[in-house]
């Protein structure tokens, strides 16, 4: 004669070991997601960013709200290092020292707790004073392994005027930088600086092989004649008049020929892609620049892209997206700054690597199973 019921289950039996391991699994997809690195990116040069918050903040809010970064690189912070008058400063820290600065600290800090900022933590790199300057956002949930601020990779030491946050996460370094602008003439502190800049940054991407790049940031290069509006304007372009003796360097400043050529040799070498062009082939003039000159006078119309995602050519299969937020010669999405916004995302790790961890889960899940049988066995 059939059974037709169940015998009672007693305790230790596979009941309660199915749970236990239902609430393994939430446990380790939970922790999965923790250990996942970033996959969605902004890069903005804010031109101020206490300037923005007084004034266009709840427009830019709800952008970042909209599109959901995992992180977040501000150039031209334009807020001072911590430190008294004379004294050394920390560039890690915004100034506090005096009465304005004090609530100046307290207006940006109460912006950056808000919604959505409050959901990311904080790195400053800044200058001594209201100049230059940088700031890396990041989800508290995708935390960095290592945060430095110069391209020796140095946690202690920033780099003048504030210029780098570099991140490393798991799979990939994150750079973002404010590169210094080319100037009008080979001085010191204009082409003589750039030059610099130029051949350090060649050699931080030559020695930063471990991992793949993702660079970003006010570049302050427009690589191509597509990617200014009016090639012919930039190129004719000069300070009262003065032309340098070498043509190379003449023309608008991130626009020169000697500029551009760096950086071509730059992306060669370095073997990196510039993530827009990469997905955005024709010439867009409409939203295909991120800087945008004065909205009155001669400079009314004349458009850059200056500002980039560049990254390793071994996550050439994962780029995904990379957009520039701006439209039009009326600053429509710039948000005050005279920059917009640009995004980038990347596609999860490829699928070989989800299969792998799904076999892993499967592979332990038998093994609770034969554990639980063995000890029913007993």
């Amino acid at each position: 004669m059939k059974r037709f019921f169940k015998p009672i289950e007693k305790d230790g039996s596979a009941k309660k070991p199915a749970l236990a391991t239902a609430k393994k699994e939430t446990e380790n997809e939970e922790e999965n997601k923790k250990k996942r690195d970033p996959l969605k990116f902004l890069t903005w040069n804010a031109n101020s960013l206490l300037l923005r918050v007084k004034n266009n903040w709840p427009d830019f809010s709800n952008f970042v709200t909209t599109f959901d970064p995992d992180v977040i690189a501000i150039q031209e912070v334009r807020m001072p290092a911590a430190g008294s008058k004379g004294a050394p400063k920390n560039p890690g820290e915004l100034k506090d020292d005096t009465g304005p600065s004090r609530e100046e600290k307290r207006t940006l800090l109460r912006a950056l707790s808000s919604p959505p900022f409050g959901d990311f933590q904080i790195w400053w790199s800044l200058a001594d004073s209201k100049y230059a300057g940088t700031a890396l956002l990041v989800k508290k949930c995708l935390q960095p392994k290592k945060v430095s601020f110069s391209l020796d990779k140095s946690a202690s030491k920033h780099e003048p005027d504030g210029r780098v946050i570099l991140a490393e996460f798991e799979t990939f370094h994150l750079l973002n930088t404010y590169s210094p602008n080319n100037g009008w003439k080979d001085e010191e502190n204009a082409f003589q600086r750039r030059r610099k800049w130029d051949k350090r940054i060649l050699e931080f991407v030559m020695q930063c092989s471990e991992k793949p790049l993702i660079w970003c940031g006010d570049l302050n290069v427009s690589h191509e004649e597509i990617d200014v509006s009016h090639p012919d304007f930039f190129s004719a372009a000069n300070l009262n008049g003065y032309i340098p003796p070498n043509k190379e360097d003449c023309g608008q400043p991130g626009f020169t020929l000697a500029e551009r050529k760096r950086f071509g040799a730059l992306l060669k070498e370095g073997r990196l892609l510039d993530a827009y062009r990469f997905l955005h082939k024709e010439k867009d003039m409409d939203c295909g620049f991120s800087w945008s000159g004065n909205p009155i006078g001669k400079d009314r119309g004349k458009r850059m892209r200056i500002d980039y995602f560049v990254v390793s050519e071994e996550l050439k299969d994962r780029i995904a997206a990379c957009e520039m937020h701006g439209r039009g010669i009326e600053l429509e999405g710039f948000y005050g700054s005279d920059h917009c916004p640009v995004s980038f995302e990347l596609s999860p790790q490829a699928t070989l690597d989800s299969n792998q961890e799904s076999l892993s889960i499967i592979q332990w899940q038998i093994q609770c199973q034969q554990c639980t049988g063995k000890a029913n066995r007993k």
